[in-house]
């Protein structure tokens, strides 16, 4: 059975969309760091803004195009599977929330279930959800009934997330299932939250939000293979073909596995640690290669924690 990628949608910090995303990726300046547009944002609602992260806006802007290239019908009863990343709750309400819930110089449980939470506002929890990152550009957008997932990722949950709405396509649990990341590594928390697993981390952050929508049949481009290596099995990694152009999110080890191969996009200079939304990202950077008339494009993503996503696509019809 075929399960073909039939829609694409993204807002990135070289631009929105996946048509030229490939080239403008090539034509990018390195630079400290890679916010998305506010331009790119202007589709969500403001009164909807007040309840969302940041990762949650992007990935609302990114829903909100994708669902006009797909039928109503369909989109009623949608699987929705999405790579979420770290809490990005505003940052004045956490620190009204902290500042309260401190016992002199040391934080207290006793406080925080009291003036702690007394001190800010309650929708600041619809924020710090994570699994609200795909939960409001669900609802904004009439994301309907089918099976959902919010995945935790820095990069290789995104990967999962496209293996499980292609699995829901498989097993007719969706008649359309959509699969992608949102995530900044702009925002404090994830600074932190970064600090505390890679400490000394000295990545350019970034940040950005990219769907998919696949079916049965033909479309955009046929998803070949989607697996997940993980970080101790990365010797076992079987790349793709020589002949396959590769769109990559690098590492210096996978930099090195992959340097005798001849053409190799690397978003990484272009888009920053985009962490969730990296490899959708780079999804859509392979949609505009195959467009352009590469036959099968891979895409191979490392993520900060080590493990390695890759994902083969074919040109469609």
């Amino acid at each position: 059975m075929t399960v073909a990628i039939v829609a694409a949608a993204g807002v990135s910090p070289i631009g929105g969309g996946w048509r030229g995303l490939a080239e403008r990726a090539r034509a990018t300046a390195a630079t400290p760091t890679r916010p998305v547009a506010d331009a790119a944002l202007v589709a969500v609602p403001v009164r909807a803004r007040k309840t969302m992260s940041r990762g949650a806006l992007l990935a609302a802007a990114a829903m909100h195009e994708l669902v006009a290239a797909l039928p109503a019908e369909a989109l009623r009863a949608a699987g929705c599977f999405v790579g979420v990343g770290a809490s990005g709750g505003s940052t004045a309400e956490l620190h009204a929330m902290l500042r309260a819930s401190m016992d002199g110089a040391t934080w207290s449980l006793a406080r925080f279930g009291g003036p702690g939470l007394a001190a800010c506002n309650p929708l600041l929890a619809f924020q710090l959800m994570n699994n609200f990152t795909m939960a409001h550009a669900a609802i904004q957008e009439g994301v309907g009934a089918g099976v959902h997932g919010a995945l935790f990722s820095r990069g290789a949950g995104t990967v999962h997330a496209l293996i499980e709405a292609v699995a829901a396509i498989e097993d007719d649990d969706a008649p359309i299932a959509i699969a992608g990341g949102a995530d900044s590594a702009l925002h404090p928390v994830t600074w932190a939250e970064l600090e505390r697993c890679h400490g000394g981390w000295s990545g350019v952050p970034g940040e950005g939000a990219a769907l998919v929508a696949v079916a049965r049949g033909e479309g955009l481009a046929r998803v070949i293979r989607a697996e997940v290596c993980a970080a101790e099995d990365r010797a076992a990694l079987t790349l793709p073909d020589r002949a396959t152009a590769i769109v990559a999110l690098t590492d210096a080890a996978l930099a090195a596995q992959l340097a005798d191969r001849a053409d190799v996009l690397d978003l990484g200079p272009a888009l920053g640690e985009c962490l969730a939304a990296g490899p959708a990202l780079a999804w859509l950077a392979a949609l505009d290669l195959l467009a352009a008339g590469a036959p099968r494009v891979a895409v191979v993503t490392a993520d900060v924690d080590g493990a390695v996503g890759v994902v083969e696509l074919e040109r469609g019809s």
